[in-house]
């Protein structure tokens, strides 16, 4: 028979978010299993692709208290400028305008770090930083890849690795992403809404800096958005001093025709809809692309089970904020656990699962509203809609305490 091994936690799923909250628990002491389906050997710096995560400040935390920020392989860029403008395809973007600066957020009272709204982080890197950080924590055991078979009661659950050993423990993390095994077999069902548009990611080298300052332009076909990145020693020959990421939306047939130009007339699409203020451009490393749409479940927990990150919602790229959604649930689910085992609770007990999901599940819907509302009223070229949010984004700009609102939502202060 496979060997039995105990643990208080297991998670399923070795992403950005189950990794990240893996690695907070077992700092904290708390005997924790990861499984992910994939290998996660500590690796070589992989070669420059062009995807990178926007950290919000608030994020920040919890790869600060996981002990993965300090072993990023190369610095964040901050983000401490955003402006938001609305236009059409090829032509000035509207003078009405909205202008974010940290320096005007207020977060000193939030509790947030006043440094920046958020940084920019390769990918790769943060890859790079879990799967060292993974294989180096005492209290953390790593099985990938492998697959598990979860059996679940009020009395605890029995994780099967095939061809591997048995985990024991108190409580499950699914965080394998949208189409989480663990939900559906839960029996958690979910409502998706789809957006027949293309979310187009790829990065630029360009003449200017861009000064730590993120743009998102809206445009009818849906939000064109460059965030500024740190300086790359090999998304081209010889480095590049300024980087940016690029995501914008696209009605889906126009997505699968730009994807398909070279590199010349897909950098003139980008510039189309960027504008001059960062000189000439070039897209450098990978293009990648996915359908988007929006997903939330039903409910977050089950018997011995909590759902995080993406197993539980998905939203559109709209705000930048699907990834830290997943943080902050992770920040949640990481506080009420750490507590528990400081008390010696029941760390699956449906008490704290309530809690779990009280404290999270509010805030994630209130974030899908809002990005479905914001896509469904910015991706068109109706003109009383175009007047409208025009007028919109200059109040934003001219009252200071709503402004500062949506500085701090934007940090997750």
């Amino acid at each position: 028979m496979d060997p039995t091994l105990t643990a208080e936690i297991c998670v399923v799923g070795a992403g950005p978010v189950g990794g990240s909250l893996a690695c907070r628990l077992a700092a904290a002491g708390i005997p924790t299993v990861v499984v992910d389906r994939a290998p996660l050997p500590p690796m070589e710096h992989p070669d420059f692709d062009g995807r990178a995560y926007a950290i919000a400040a608030g994020s920040r935390t919890l790869l600060h208290d996981a002990g993965l920020w300090s072993r990023l392989p190369d610095p964040p860029n901050p983000i401490e400028h955003i402006r938001v403008t609305d236009g059409k395809l090829g032509r000035p973007a509207s003078r009405l305008f909205l202008d974010f600066d940290v320096a005007e957020a207020g977060v000193a009272e939030a509790g947030a770090d006043s440094g920046a709204f958020g940084w920019m982080v390769e990918a790769r890197g943060l890859r790079v930083a879990l799967n060292a950080h993974l294989h180096d924590l005492p209290a953390l055991r790593v099985f990938a890849p492998a697959t598990a078979r979860v059996e679940r009661d009020a009395g605890g659950a029995l994780v099967h690795l095939e061809g591997g050993p048995t985990i024991a423990c108190r409580l499950v993390i699914a965080a394998e992403g949208r189409l989480s095994p663990l939900r559906d077999a839960a029996g958690i069902p979910v409502t998706r809404l789809p957006y027949r548009q293309t979310g187009i990611v790829a990065a630029i080298a360009h003449e200017h800096p861009h000064n730590n300052t993120a743009l998102e332009h809206f445009l009818p076909a849906g939000p064109f958005a460059q965030l500024p990145m740190a300086p790359s020693r090999d998304a081209e020959a010889g480095g590049a001093p300024n980087v940016s990421a690029i995501v914008w939306t696209e009605r889906a047939a126009d997505a699968a025709r730009i994807l398909g130009f070279d590199d010349a007339r897909f950098g003139a699409e980008i510039a189309r809809r960027l504008g001059d203020h960062l000189g000439a451009i070039r897209p450098v490393g990978r293009r990648w692309s996915y359908p988007l749409s929006a997903m939330i479940a039903h409910r977050y927990t089950d018997t011995r089970l909590a759902l995080a990150g993406d197993a539980a919602h998905g939203i559109h790229p709209i705000a930048g904020q699907g990834l830290n959604l997943g943080f902050r649930d992770a920040i949640a689910l990481a506080e009420l656990l750490i507590e528990a085992h400081a008390a010696g609770a029941d760390p699956g007990s449906p008490a704290l699962l309530a809690r779990y999901q009280r404290r999270r599940r509010g805030d994630n819907l209130l974030m899908l509203a809002t990005t479905d509302v914001l896509d469904r009223l910015f991706s068109n070229d109706n003109p009383v809609l175009r007047a409208a949010r025009d007028l919109g984004i200059a109040a934003v700009h001219r009252i200071p305490p709503l402004k500062r609102a949506f500085m701090r939502r934007a940090m997750g202060a």
